[in-house]
């Protein structure tokens, strides 16, 4: 159901899915993409990997897929992906190599690698790239990874943490032997360290440079990223690229000496700016429709048809593992799904000890809007929660409100957000919008500002149009070419 699901993390509710995807090979190097249906990953990894290293891909790759919100499909982008990868393997001297690279159906701008040959790059990061060697720049980086081991010396790593496992489970009751949030806990503890962030940059340039694109747009699209994440301050940014690659003015500078230093000032290499806007052309940005939507104070899911409302003073925010809304006086919400049977009670799961700290004596059930729901109260030494868990069509969703101390007020507003819950009608779901990218040509007497104003209906969008374009305001822009604009389709 898209990215509501279970879990726990150390602090709050995190995703657990279960999805599978497979592969379909675009070019004849042995690169291929990751799309939905039944057929398995590659059984060929990179030269230099031991039969290891495939267990671990092959392990973690559904986890993945399940938590960036499934395999987003978009023919063109995932040629265009294709092509990028078959060109650099051949530049890191492994044409016989075989990857597979997935793009995650997620609003998110990440790109990772997992040991086996594993790359996964977030619509998210294509939306943000403005052409054909920016995103090469960081495959080359993920390559990078895979062929000096990082991946696998930071699996190694995570053997050592198993200190999140007692806290997870000391904490808030969770299975950290089991868990998914508690695996994606521990890998993000393990990140790449500084040294291996800026050896695969190094490398990556390289790579991008034999290939034949333009080496210096590493450095150009680290700050972009940098602006992005600026721009998203608040909204759940620290999970992305930057969090685990991190940009700093001195790592651009880096990347523009080793640039220089191997294939001199710019102007050398490949951008295709026009090929790559033509690709990612329609592109979703943001949330994914099918994976909720956010109206204001309302979420809405088309799929699982219900939405709710949370109180004013909230902000919503769409993120991969829950609907979170934080409000500014300290108090919080998270909804998520569970699987649990359905011969369990609500009550009888509620007491089931995935909350610590639970008052047992609190739970009480009661029918909203025809749906069955059972409540109650836990506290720890910092916070105290408001639980509750409602069954529609077979599937269990969980409410958790969270803050500093109970009020009347923080409890009117937990029983006026379980009181919205009921079912989507065809009003609601006609609020639904889909925003994606779109790509329009300047004409002449066209400025930066003018092209900016296409997105002032979006919120903060004349700011976020100059982001993904890598503009300022009052910047030129020349007629005939092609700029991104994020609008409603």
């Amino acid at each position: 159901m898209g990215p509501i699901k279970t879990g726990l993390r150390i602090g709050m509710l995190a995703v657990s899915l279960l999805a599978l995807s497979a592969c379909s090979t675009f070019t004849g190097t042995g690169v291929s993409v990751s799309q939905t249906g039944d057929r398995p990953a590659p059984t060929v990894v990179p030269e230099g990997t031991d039969p290891e290293d495939v267990v671990i891909g092959r392990r973690e790759h559904p986890r993945i897929i399940a938590a960036y919100g499934g395999v987003y499909s978009d023919r063109p982008a995932e040629i265009m992906v294709a092509r990028i990868v078959g060109r650099l393997l051949a530049a890191a001297n492994q044409p016989n190599a075989q990857f597979q690279v997935t793009i995650l159906d997620s609003a998110e701008v990440n790109a990772f690698a997992l040991p086996g040959g594993y790359i996964y790059v977030t619509r998210g990061i294509l939306a943000l790239a403005s052409d054909t060697s920016e995103l090469a720049a960081v495959l080359a980086h993920e390559i990078a990874h895979v062929t000096l081991r990082h991946a696998r010396a930071r699996t190694d790593r995570t053997r050592t943490t198993e200190i999140v496992d007692r806290v997870i489970s000391g904490v808030f009751g969770g299975n950290g032997a089991s868990d998914q949030a508690a695996n994606l806990t521990r890998q993000s503890m393990a990140a790449f360290s500084q040294n291996q962030e800026l050896e695969a940059d190094r490398e990556g340039i390289k790579f991008a440079g034999k290939a034949g694109y333009d080496p210096h747009a590493a450095a150009r699209f680290l700050g972009v990223m940098s602006r992005f994440a600026k721009f998203s301050a608040g909204e759940d940014s620290g999970d992305g690229f930057l969090s685990s690659h991190p940009s700093t003015p001195n790592r651009i500078q880096k990347a523009v000496e080793t640039a220089r230093t191997m294939f001199g000032a710019p102007g050398f290499g490949e951008t295709d700016r026009d090929g790559y806007l033509a690709s990612v052309s329609g592109l979703t940005f943001g949330d994914s429709p099918s994976q909720g939507s956010i109206v204001g104070r309302r979420f809405l899911h088309p799929a699982n048809k219900f939405t709710f409302s949370v109180p004013q003073g909230y902000t919503l925010q769409n993120s991969q593992s829950a609907v979170v809304g934080v409000a500014g006086d300290g108090e919080a919400v998270r909804f998520d799904s569970a699987d649990v049977s359905p011969s369990l009670g609500l009550a009888a799961y509620l007491r089931s000890g995935w909350i610590a700290g639970l008052k047992t004596d609190s739970v009480t059930t009661q029918t909203v809007n025809g749906i069955e729901m059972a409540s109650g109260v836990a506290q720890t030494d910092q916070w105290f929660f408001r639980v509750s868990v409602m069954r529609l069509d077979g599937q269990v969703y969980r409410f958790i409100f969270a803050a500093k101390a109970d009020s009347a007020r923080f409890e009117q507003g937990a029983e006026a957000t379980l009181k919205s819950f009921r079912r989507t009608d065809a009003s609601d779901l006609a609020q639904i919008r889909k925003v994606g990218v779109r790509v329009v040509t300047a004409k002449p007497g066209d400025t930066a500002d003018s092209l900016a104003q296409q997105m002032a209906g979006l919120s903060r969008g004349s700011e976020l149009f100059y982001i993904i374009n890598n503009l300022f305001p009052g910047d030129p822009v020349q007629a005939g070419k092609k700029y991104k604009v994020v609008a409603l389709q």
